[in-house]
């Protein structure tokens, strides 16, 4: 007779380790291997500010949210800083989470260790891979490591700064020169990949030493059989040789700005998208996106920037569709319209707008489903100043994208090679597609051979 609850448990337990025992070897590997993360070239990458993205303002609020997260089509997630956030010279509500004071450690304001690995085991459970944010440029100043002076770099007169040329004044710059410092650091990463994340995005690289990132990333490949997310917040062409897979696309950020907000040709975007993509290593890309927790935190929300929500969308369809890897920062899907702040906590109303989320939640399905998108070589066709139309090809398959940037009605002149039949991939209609073609204010339309 079972006198109790934690008998029961008990009993449960070892029934777990006598099927566990059971299991073959192999049968064990699958068990544990059962996820895989993508290639780079498939990935639709999520970013997540955890305080904002749930009411709970936590670990568990991301997990619970994870249905709708893999609705989207979405196969990594990208989280903000998860690590214990200094207070000494602290900036906003509840300081800089990219201020870390413990590099192997948990904000407790986001929960547990326990938490945060079952986070990461409902993301594999849905397909989904988790990279997090990992700041090697700086500590906060109450960060232990402070006590080893000559891990930071130091003015004249031996007294740790901030990193230069900027207003980082709640963290302290890191001394690349020193080789302690880099082992540490390179072990704390190794830390990371052994509790399940599946990489990392590196904030600051431009600012690190292109010598650092090439021995960390050789270091974990060494040191971790399975392949690793690695994407740089930088532009520098370097990234790629050091093993990064992705950097920033902040050229064709402006250049879609520039589009959108000041009637820019829409040409500009394919003579910005080859001119960063033409020297790319086999197998790396850039991080497209049209808003990020900077932009939204620092410039204005995606409506505010683009001059409403359909303008916003005929953005993402570009960022989305050109090539590259596409980025949706979490609230973006809602359409939500105010500074999303990354030193306080807000709360985003999931049920705002459940129109722009099916918008978003069809698109990228679509990017996720057609290979065409992901890996087809582009092709621009000439329509004149204002009206986008350009084609991806992968083996037998075309998707045609049509894209009208403007808040105005517009006709553009079609040439003969797109002409003719193709079927919607909006809504499998059939469609014609004569000499001219009529296009709402920021309208868009897919199209497949």
């Amino acid at each position: 007779m079972i006198k109790s609850k934690y008998s029961l448990l008990v009993l449960c337990l070892l029934a777990l380790q006598v099927f566990i025992a059971g299991c073959s070897k192999d049968e064990q590997v699958n068990i544990a291997s059962s996820f895989e993360v993508p290639a780079t070239s498939d990935i639709v990458m999520y970013e997540v500010n955890i305080r904002a993205f749930s009411a709970s303002h936590d670990f568990d609020g991301v997990t619970e949210k994870m249905d709708h997260i893999h609705s989207l089509g979405v196969n990594t997630i990208w989280l903000m800083p998860i690590y214990p956030v200094g207070q000494l010279n602290s900036v906003g509500q509840l300081g800089s989470p990219y201020a870390v004071a413990d590099y192997t450690a948990v904000n407790p304001e986001f929960g547990t260790m326990q938490d945060f690995k079952e986070l990461i085991a409902a993301a594999h459970e849905n397909g989904i891979a988790v990279i997090v944010d990992w700041v090697a440029n700086h500590t906060a100043w109450d960060n232990p490591w402070i006590e080893n002076t000559d891990w930071y770099t130091q003015d004249e007169f031996g007294n740790i700064i901030s990193p230069a040329g900027t207003n980082w004044n709640d963290v302290a710059d890191l001394n690349f020169d020193n080789d302690e410092m880099r082992l540490t650091m390179i072990d704390a990463l190794s830390f990371w990949v052994d509790e399940g994340v599946d990489g990392f995005r590196c904030d600051a690289a431009d600012f690190v030493p292109y010598s650092f990132w090439k021995q960390a990333i050789d270091s974990l490949t060494k040191r971790h059989e399975q392949p690793l997310i690695l994407l740089a917040e930088g532009a520098r062409a370097d990234h790629f040789n050091a093993g990064f897979a992705m950097n920033y696309s902040w050229n064709f950020y402006g250049t879609l700005n520039n589009v959108m907000n000041n009637n820019g040709s829409v040409v500009s975007l394919f003579n910005t998208h080859e001119s960063e993509t033409g020297s790319l290593l086999p197998g790396t890309q850039k991080l497209r996106f049209t808003t990020n927790h900077d932009e939204t935190a620092w410039d204005e929300s995606p409506p505010d920037l683009f001059g409403g929500q359909d303008a916003v969308f005929a953005a993402f369809v570009f960022t989305t569709t050109i090539g590259g890897v596409p980025l949706i920062y979490g609230s973006q899907e809602v359409g939500t319209d105010f500074n999303v702040p990354i030193f306080s906590q807000s709360e985003i109303n999931w049920q705002a707008n459940p129109d722009i989320l099916e918008k978003y939640a069809e698109l990228l399905n679509i990017y996720k489903e057609q290979d065409a998108l992901r890996y087809g070589s582009l092709t621009w066709h000439e329509t004149g100043y204002h009206v986008a139309a350009y084609s991806r090809k992968y083996e037998q398959d075309e998707i045609l994208v049509l894209v009208n940037p403007r808040d105005v009605s517009l006709s553009a002149n079609l040439p003969e090679d797109i002409q003719g039949s193709w079927i919607s991939l909006l809504n499998g209609n059939s469609t014609v597609l004569e000499a001219t073609i009529s296009l709402d204010p920021h309208e868009y339309i897919l199209l497949k051979k």
